[in-house]
């Protein structure tokens, strides 16, 4: 999986979206990042062939919304999915959020039936790879009791002022690799203090310094961007690292859950 990806919430379904997936695989994007729910898999796939990339060398990722949760919904969700994307299959298909107690009586079960459907569709060649968005480590604990095939992947939100690094490293010691969506914060990491004084010090963006302590974290970061030089900058992190003091100042900075998305506090509408 490409240590970089490119998230395509919020790009329009419509042909401007489309020529925005194509520059940023242009630019150098290896791994796309997209949802059923994003409601723009057409755009996405049509990115793909105005690319000229070949299919092969991309790694593209879906997810099934939660009103797909039972066995047959799922399997019928990655069939749209497939079909609105113009793929045979996808590298890796995703559970979106994960089912909880404010929700369902018997949310386990929910959520072990779900991943049921999940495996038959990596065993059908559907999906390369399959794994969890947002799942925290009191949910997965009782799907791994009845999973025969472990998460391969938890997408969760990780940025500076709110790394769920307890979650990411719970993940890594269950060999679930960690991704982080909105590794910028939004924005709003970006204007401190600090990455301002730490961009000056290295001679990269904030948004570089902001990748390069995910990274560093073990995560692949999920970024998002219409602007060609924007989305060339944020491949750019390979040649520098930031030291433990530095790091060490990024994970102590205040915590912010200003617009965190959390499991337990999201209102399923079936």
């Amino acid at each position: 999986m490409p240590t970089i990806g490119y998230g395509t919430w919020k790009v329009e379904n419509s042909p401007a979206g489309a020529d925005a997936v194509a520059e940023a695989i242009r630019a150098g994007y290896r791994h796309i990042d997209g949802a059923a729910r994003y409601e723009n898999e057409g755009s996405v796939g049509e990115g793909i062939r105005k690319s000229g990339i070949a299919r092969e060398e991309l790694f593209v990722t879906s997810k099934v919304w939660f009103t797909h949760r039972s066995y047959e919904k799922v399997l019928e969700a990655c069939d749209t999915t497939l079909k609105d994307l113009g793929l045979d299959y996808v590298d890796l298909y995703l559970i979106h959020w994960p089912a909880v107690a404010n929700n369902y009586e018997n949310w386990e079960e929910v959520n072990a039936e779900t991943w049921r459907a999940m495996e038959t569709i990596y065993r059908e060649g559907k999906a390369r790879a399959i794994g969890v968005s947002n799942f925290l480590p009191h949910h997965l604990e009782p799907l791994l009791r009845t999973a025969e095939i472990v998460p391969m992947v938890n997408q969760m939100e990780f940025r500076p002022g709110y790394p769920q690094t307890e979650c990411a490293t719970w993940c890594q010691e269950h060999g679930i690799v960690p991704e982080a969506w909105r590794p910028l914060g939004a924005g709003a990491a970006l204007n401190g203090e600090l990455m301002i004084e730490l961009s000056k010090k290295y001679g990269k963006t904030p948004a570089q310094i902001c990748l390069r302590w995910v990274l560093q974290h073990g995560l692949t970061p999920l970024v998002k961007s219409a602007n060609p030089l924007r989305m060339r900058e944020n491949l750019d992190v390979y040649d520098f690292a930031l030291d433990k003091e530095d790091m060490a100042r990024i994970d102590a900075l205040p915590r912010d859950d200003a617009g965190a998305e959390k499991p337990e506090e999201l209102v399923e509408i079936k």
